[in-house]
């Protein structure tokens, strides 16, 4: 009953932003289904890339960066994939470029991955691609179209636990305690009539007044 409280008072508050930000979350979320079913490898690999360098960095710079690096993430040395980190402010050029020239062997892939149970495909990346954790592994996902996950990053624990839904803000999320926090996120996002992938934007146009990815 605490918790249905808790939950109705976060509501109350993305519910204030509902109206102006429903049109541009569905926009969004159409641009996330259609890379899903239509992206290339190619355009899979560059989302991946983008999600590998919003780790401890903001989305809004790394959509610069995705635009400005195009298909460099696929071409470039290590060296000018470092160069074209650095040129576009990253804030650990070095360890994403490696971490991306390295992914390179995913490619041709990525289609095969997407279409697994979201929860295998999740695994298998945070297992198996460097840069990808929890948080962007599902970020990845959400981002083709899967909406069964929680991006969980600094700005939506901080909401979770304003709204005292979590007991405090984990320093580091390893498997068991994202899955915990995430089942949290995902009965506020039921509550809330919507999937979690969809749910964290209409979070994020609270927080930012704008729809990201």
């Amino acid at each position: 009953m605490i918790k249905i409280r808790k939950i109705k008072i976060l509501l109350e508050e993305i519910n204030t932003i509902y109206d102006e930000a429903k049109e541009l979350v569905e926009a969004r979320w159409k641009e996330f289904e259609n890379l899903g079913k239509n992206g290339t490898e190619e355009d899979l690999f560059s989302e991946l890339s983008f999600c590998v360098l919003t780790a401890n960095w903001s989305a809004k710079s790394g959509i610069k960066a995705q635009k400005e690096i195009g298909d460099g993430f696929l071409r470039y040395t290590l060296e000018e994939l470092e160069v074209a980190l650095r040129r576009v402010g990253h804030r650990f050029p070095k360890a994403r470029s490696k971490y991306i020239f390295k992914n390179r062997w995913i490619y041709g892939k990525l289609k095969e991955i997407i279409l697994l149970d979201v929860n295998e495909a999740r695994e298998y990346l945070v297992k198996n691609v460097m840069g990808i954790g929890w948080k962007e592994s599902s970020h990845f996902l959400r981002n083709v179209g899967k909406c069964d996950v929680a991006i969980l990053d600094k700005h939506v624990l901080r909401i979770l636990y304003k709204f005292d839904l979590i007991d405090e803000i984990p320093q580091t999320l390893r498997k068991t305690s994202y899955l915990e926090i995430e089942k949290i996120f995902k009965e506020v996002s039921k509550a809330f009539g919507e999937c979690p992938g969809k749910f964290d934007l209409y979070i994020w146009y609270y927080l930012k007044n704008v729809v990201e990815k």
